[in-house]
């Protein structure tokens, strides 16, 4: 007996309903992305290793899918050294490639690598999936899918206010509540000056990072057992502590920061920035949080991430300033920032809280029931017809039983059944059924296609 097939853990296959969902989120991405003016770009699944390593931390290099050399991969390898060698190295001996642990990265490389074809600053928007060798859960696969959108050669902050624009009008689209959470890489640099942990920010900012899921005693744990001194962790706990509107955190860091020009600096961008939101109308509500410290190293200026109001998970979108990311492929000097919209878990969100559009609405709209091949020859221009306005429609491939035909509609959900036989022919009309009500009409043609452009 074959073995009942099966997918790998943190993968899915999608039905076409969840299809049509999937291509709500991303065709409502998509517009907005266009009218701000971003290009769209596509990169490959797979990159060179080399164009991956030591961009995520030692964290994110241990979720790289790496992709085994074609051919004899272990041939150069002596026995020995397939033994001894630990698993981490080998696996780059014997794995030139990975695939793409995010968006970004790769951006970095096609810009470096078509500098010459593209105009700065470029704006690009890219729609495609990236995969994380993590333990799967509700909210987090290996494969998913991120909607990035990225200005690259430009350091204005201008391009950080209208991505904030952009997330707005998105989530707003989606009819989501959501609170944009807003910091800056450099506050956090100088809060580490102040505390004279310099050189531990990383250790830092990956701690306070989990303040809100585990709680103060348990983050000051960890900083303690990642070095701290008390005397340090006496001076960071005020300002873990700050509470009170977005001026009022701003104006204790203005003294708190005092010694650090880094940090002042990072203030200056920040009280900036929600300088250019003020005389703004926006939907989301945008907090400045001074735990959100973004996890992955290129980060260097402002950082974002979007939180739902209403359904508890993570965030579902992110991203940030990156002064120098194409600096690691030989571009120096370009700074960029971008936001990565989690299309995935933005479909669970809009699931649980039923926010999808009706069904009929992402699908075909109606269906015409196949009586013979008289009927299917009057049908054929009034098809075409529909469709030439965009309207889904479908003509039953065989002449079936009623019954069948019917039973076809509803389990398909659409939402009207037109109905064409000899009186109809005879007349030139079409007979429209609303599925839901039952309610019958007489329609034309050129009726038919207004009364279904509704």
């Amino acid at each position: 007996m074959a073995d009942k097939p099966s997918i790998p853990k943190g993968t899915r296959d999608f039905t076409p309903l969840e299809m049509a969902r999937r291509n709500f989120i991303f065709d409502t991405v998509r517009k907005i992305f266009k009218t701000y003016g971003y290009l769209p770009i596509e990169t490959p699944a797979m990159e060179n290793l080399s164009s991956l390593m030591g961009k995520y931390g030692a964290e994110g290099d241990k979720l790289l899918f790496k992709i085994l050399n074609s051919g004899d991969f272990k041939g150069k390898l002596s026995e020995e050294e397939l033994v001894t060698i630990p698993a981490g190295k080998l696996g780059t001996m014997i794995s030139e490639k990975g695939l793409r642990f995010d968006l970004t990265v790769p951006f970095a490389r096609f810009v470096v690598q078509h500098r010459h074809e593209i105009v700065f600053p470029f704006k690009r928007y890219q729609i495609q999936p990236v995969w994380r060798a993590d333990r799967p859960q509700r909210g987090r696969y290996r494969e998913f899918y991120q909607c990035d959108v990225d200005v690259i050669g430009s350091n204005s902050l201008l391009n950080e206010y209208e991505l904030v624009r952009i997330m707005d009008e998105v989530f707003s689209a989606l009819r989501l509540k959501v609170v944009i959470k807003m910091n800056n890489r450099k506050v956090l640099a100088g809060i580490s000056e102040v505390i004279g942990e310099s050189e531990r920010m990383m250790d830092i900012t990956m701690a306070i990072d989990k303040l809100e899921k585990v709680g103060m005693e348990k983050v000051m744990l960890e900083l303690e057992q990642r070095g701290l001194g008390k005397d340090s962790m006496q001076k960071l706990e005020p300002v873990l502590k700050m509470e009170g509107s977005n001026r009022e955190k701003l104006e204790f860091l203005e003294d708190y920061l005092g010694p650090s020009t880094t940090g002042m600096e990072g203030l200056v961008e920040i009280r900036q920035l929600f300088g250019y939101m003020e005389p703004d109308t926006m939907e989301a509500e945008v907090e400045f949080d001074i735990t959100l410290a973004r996890g992955l190293n290129y980060y260097t200026g402002s950082i974002f991430e979007v939180k739902s109001e209403e359904v508890q998970i993570g965030s579902i979108c992110g991203g940030g300033r990156y002064d120098d990311l194409t600096g690691i492929f030989g571009l120096d000097g370009v700074s960029g920032v971008g936001v990565s919209f989690g299309a995935d878990r933005i479909y669970d969100v809009l699931e649980q809280l039923e926010r999808f559009p009706g069904h009929g609405e992402m699908d075909t709209r109606v269906l015409f029931v196949n009586f013979g091949q008289q009927e299917v020859q009057y049908i054929f221009p009034v098809l075409g017809k529909l469709r030439n306005r965009g309207i889904a429609s479908e003509l039953y491939p065989d002449p079936a039983k009623m019954k069948k035909q019917m039973s076809y509609a509803n389990s398909r959900n659409i939402p009207f059944v037109a109905l064409v036989g000899e009186q109809e022919m005879q007349d030139g009309m079409v007979t429209l059924k609303e599925m839901e009500t039952g309610n019958q009409e007489r329609l034309t043609p050129e009726q038919l296609v207004e009364r279904l452009s509704v």
